[in-house]
């Protein structure tokens, strides 16, 4: 069985383009990190995750994976704080009862957090993904734009992945 990593933010929901919405009715620029972190460590996300879509039936498409029985599948995920943390396992388990959810500290890179060699990690930042294969992992970045692609084969629907590993 191969290790599968899946992003949430961007991947599984669409919280990055709603928090960025929020920012621009704040005022805040995407480039001031300090006030973006305070933005994010103070957000209510338990609400955010109320509001967001769910992005092209993506539990549904984990649960295809996982009946495949060729993927070990856990969520990567970063978060800005302990109430971040919470509020996604809370709102993945309503979806995925039995999937493995591993919060990284934002400051933390993903391939610090587990062991990335030979693992694919399907995310929608690149950053992520060049860390990743650097590590010795396989990348697969996640866009609903397929010819958005920074070097990586992409997939705009999670249960894709069948099909490329064999």
């Amino acid at each position: 069985m191969k290790n599968l990593y899946i992003d949430f933010d961007g991947v599984i929901v669409d919280t990055i383009r709603v928090t960025y919405d929020m920012l621009d009715r704040l005022g805040i620029d995407s480039n001031d990190f300090e006030k973006m972190s305070e933005f994010y460590y103070n957000l209510n996300w338990k609400q955010l995750l109320s509001l967001t879509p769910i992005i092209n039936d993506g539990f549904n498409a984990i649960k295809n994976i996982i009946s495949t029985g060729k993927f070990n599948v856990a969520i990567l995920t970063h978060v800005n704080s302990l109430d971040e943390a919470v509020a996604k396992v809370n709102y993945i388990r309503k979806y995925c009862k039995s999937v493995t959810i591993i919060p990284v500290p934002r400051e933390v890179s993903k391939t610090k957090m587990i062991d990335s060699k030979d693992a694919i990690l399907i995310d929608d930042y690149s950053g992520n993904l060049k860390e990743w294969e650097a590590s010795g992992g396989i990348g697969i970045q996640f866009s609903t734009d397929l010819n958005k692609n920074k070097g990586f084969k992409v997939i705009d629907k999670l249960d894709k992945v069948i099909e490329m590993v064999e």
